[in-house]
């Protein structure tokens, strides 16, 4: 893990989305997904880590009963790019045959993590799969996904804060910012990292 030598906001290049227009977004898909599955189960299902600050405002914005569960995937460890291989790290707890599923993503970017996971739990035989993702890069999909509701569509540059992390790093930040070019290139380039 780097370490930061001053304060995480001075890796920052420029705040994307504020924390404002963040928690504003939160409660609108909040808001349509009550309305979506009002008198339905609903299972949210967080693609930790990522989306863990996003599942967590999105939960209180959901007016209408309702479970969570987590799963971990890894595709991308320390570099800024995916691998393309997924591995489960987490599975979910409860079966999900017949429920209806809401698969919680912090952000869709080349496509391959959540199409493996689309094909995984639809083996298992849910009554419906729905995708809410908190942001989307469409300049980077390699495979199409159907999302069905999206907070914000993003140039593509390297994001970070409100969950989204690079090495572990500025999950905790309350905007999305992009984070500068010199941060990840030095580790990137580091034999040491």
């Amino acid at each position: 893990m780097r370490q930061v030598k001053g304060s995480l906001h001075d890796d920052i290049d420029h705040i994307l989305i504020d924390e404002e227009t963040l928690q504003k977004r939160v409660k609108e898909l909040g808001a349509a997904i009550s309305e979506a599955y009002r008198g339905q189960d609903l299972l949210m299902i967080s693609v930790l880590k990522g989306s863990i600050m996003f599942m967590a405002d999105l939960c209180r914005a959901v007016s209408i009963p309702h479970e969570i569960d987590f799963m971990a995937t890894s595709s991308y460890g320390a570099s800024v790019q995916s691998t393309g291989v997924v591995r489960i790290l987490k599975d979910l707890e409860e079966p999900i045959v017949g429920r209806n599923l809401l698969i919680v993503e912090d952000i869709i970017d080349s496509g391959h993590t959540l199409n493996y996971l689309i094909g995984l739990l639809e083996q298992r035989n849910p009554a419906t799969l729905r995708i809410v993702a908190l942001l989307d890069k469409p300049e980077r999909r390699e495979v199409d996904i159907p999302v069905d509701w999206t907070g914000f569509s993003i140039p593509n540059e390297f994001v970070v804060g409100y969950g989204l992390d690079y090495d572990e790093i500025y999950r905790n930040l309350p905007y999305i910012g992009v984070l500068k070019a010199s941060v990840y290139s030095e580790l990137d380039n580091d034999p040491a990292a």
